[in-house]
């Protein structure tokens, strides 16, 4: 789709390595807690899933329950678009110029422990146990490669996933170096929350998008895994 790729083996091997560090930190800070907590919320019926008639079925209990994380992740994503320190750590996500399947992993290991505190709290709050949560990160890394992956989707194709799900053309916008487009489609796996939030954006042809962050256009350290891991404390000028 984006053509003129030149360093794809080094683009991909950095963002790969980051996201193996931040599954390691994450298994291993976050793991035995979110069991915790979400066993907590279980057994006090502390949580709003838990407050739900004796009589739902499972699969009622589940489905809501997936469908309040992605809620949830909707949210958090917008927060971290406006909120100046976790923009900080977000931007390493945004700073990519070459996005593929790869930049989906491309999180800066101090946004995952500021998202994973944030769950410490938010799913006994929701109710979600462990296995509903399991469920849903098992939906949502295939999701996540597909629309940050750089293929050919027609546009009719497009626009009928989109119904449902986020798409390449939705999320391509998102990544827009045009900063009123990256903030918009905060999306993780359903389309409608940026449909009912006012957050849904298009371009009519994503060709033209220019990918990455306009303030660090010319700067090369950021593509290495040193620089991603370093930029959220530079001395920004603006």
């Amino acid at each position: 789709m984006f053509a003129g790729r030149t360093r794809r083996i080094s683009h991909g091997t950095a963002n790969i390595l980051l996201g193996i560090i931040n599954s390691l930190a994450g298994r291993l800070v976050f793991g035995t807690a979110l069991l915790v907590v979400t066993e907590w919320s279980r057994v006090h019926s502390f949580g709003l899933l838990h407050h739900l008639p004796y009589s739902t079925p499972t699969w009622v209990r589940i489905s809501m329950g997936l469908v309040l994380i992605d809620l949830w992740m909707y949210g958090w994503h917008r927060l971290n678009h406006n909120v100046p320190l976790l923009w900080r750590f977000h931007a390493v996500h945004h700073s990519d110029r070459e996005m593929d399947a790869t930049s989906a992993v491309r999180f800066h290991t101090g946004e995952i422990f500021l998202s994973g505190s944030s769950r410490l709290l938010v799913l006994p709050v929701l109710g979600v146990t462990l296995p509903t949560l399991l469920i849903y990160e098992l939906i949502l890394l295939p999701v996540i490669l597909f629309h940050h992956s750089n293929v050919r989707v027609s546009k009719s194709s497009d626009s009928l996933m989109r119904t449902i799900v986020v798409t390449p053309w939705m999320h391509w916008v998102h990544h827009s170096r045009v900063m009123k487009e990256a903030n918009s489609n905060y999306g993780s796996v359903l389309s409608v929350w940026d449909r009912l939030f006012g957050s849904f954006n298009l371009r009519s042809n994503p060709r033209e998008i220019e990918l990455g962050l306009a303030e660090d256009a010319s700067e090369k350290s950021w593509r290495t895994l040193r620089g991603m891991l370093i930029r959220p404390f530079r001395k920004w000028s603006n």
